[in-house]
């Protein structure tokens, strides 16, 4: 007969690895629950290891074992609790709890406070404009789930951080700038940089700097001379034509150098987005559309600005109104083709001219007020 002593347990809770975020000054609670078969010669204890280092008797931790029984005299159900208050940065880490060879993992790390992952600097020109709020934006914000700060100022225009910079950059945990022809153009930007980017170092860890395809002209622009030099103390990516698409390699290289992403939708829409009969694709989706979303369901689209994450045909008029279900199964009979990803191109977007939608914009007249 087989020793139940050989027989692998299963765990019960956690189904996986947790991270979790509690505050300072707070208490926590880590449960881990075994399904297990033993003997009396191998009677089950789970271990408990904080980074790696066995828990012993004496920790500061308050560790407590519950069993229960089964039907079966040498079957039950094994519960180890570990209770930790976190009084100190100390305080945080991993901890696992193990039971003959399984184990399962908590990690504790502190919060810190930022309201946003990403501050995005860029100049007023109408190509940044569009560039921030037409790609940059919707990429990380509806696809990927980043939270971010838009400022349209200059960083340091005159090589001194204000009290405003300061303030945002603190709120934030990544600065990215947008470092266009426009934002090269700028005078600071050309004697100045130099001294704007210590002040930017020591305000921001390891900025982000986007720069486009074509800049390598010579002679070469001194600020992107200077980053050139110090790439160890920034992080330099550069936009090609090919970057727009969703996979490209722009995108993963920007979402290794961003924090852990902070979950984050919007819950109201633009009222603009909410107009019948407007087939303006920048400013109307219908729904079916967003990254892993399937069924023709519509939704008030969260970034009235734009979206890259949108898959499929854009004009694409709303389904007709539903009569009974018999008459809506030979729509159901759709072809392979339409069912297929495609990525978006949005490469004529500096040539669309969205100043004739002025009636459009003008929700409210004076007469209504």
């Amino acid at each position: 007969m087989a020793d139940l002593c050989d027989v692998a347990p299963t765990i019960l809770t956690p189904l996986k690895d947790q991270a979790l975020m509690p505050a300072l000054d707070s208490q926590v609670t880590l449960n881990c629950t075994f399904s297990v078969a033993f003997e009396a010669h191998c009677p089950p204890a789970v271990q408990w290891l904080k980074n790696g280092h066995l828990l012993g008797n004496h920790s500061p931790y308050d560790i407590q074992e519950v069993f229960w029984g089964g039907a079966n005299a040498s079957e039950g159900v094994l519960s180890s609790v570990l209770g930790a208050n976190l009084t100190s940065i100390q305080d945080y880490g991993t901890f696992s709890c193990t039971l003959r060879n399984l184990s399962a993992s908590f990690t504790l790390q502190r919060t810190d406070g930022k309201l946003y992952d990403a501050y995005i600097s860029y100049t007023s020109s109408p190509e940044d404009r569009k560039f921030v709020n037409f790609i940059l934006k919707p990429q990380l914000e509806n696809r990927h789930g980043y939270k971010l700060l838009l400022d349209d100022r200059d960083v340091l225009p005159n090589s001194e951080p204000s009290a405003d910079l300061i303030m945002n950059l603190s709120r934030c945990r990544r600065l990215i700038v947008v470092l266009s022809d426009a934002f090269l153009g700028q005078a600071w930007c050309r004697h100045n940089f130099r001294e704007g980017l210590w002040r930017l170092l020591e305000l921001s860890r390891k900025p982000i700097f986007i720069t486009f395809e074509g800049q390598s002209r010579s002679p070469l622009h001194p600020a992107l001379h200077l980053l050139r030099q110090h790439r160890h103390l920034v992080t330099l990516l550069l936009w090609r034509p090919g970057s727009v698409t969703p996979s490209s390699d722009f995108w993963k290289e920007l979402r290794l150098a961003l924090p852990r992403k902070v979950h984050y939708r919007a819950m109201v829409s633009d009222p603009q987005t909410q107009l019948q009969e407007d087939k303006d694709p920048m400013l109307t989706l219908h729904g079916g559309f967003l990254e892993g979303r399937p069924g023709p369901d519509p939704d008030p689209d969260p970034d009235p600005e734009g979206d890259l994450g949108v898959r499929g045909p854009i004009f694409k008029d709303l389904p007709p109104p539903r009569i009974s279900p018999i008459a809506e199964l030979p729509s159901l009979k759709a072809s392979g083709g339409e069912t297929q990803r495609n990525e978006i191109d949005v490469s004529d977007l500096g040539s669309r001219n969205y100043g004739a939608r002025t009636d459009f914009y003008c929700l409210v007249t004076e007469d209504d007020m």
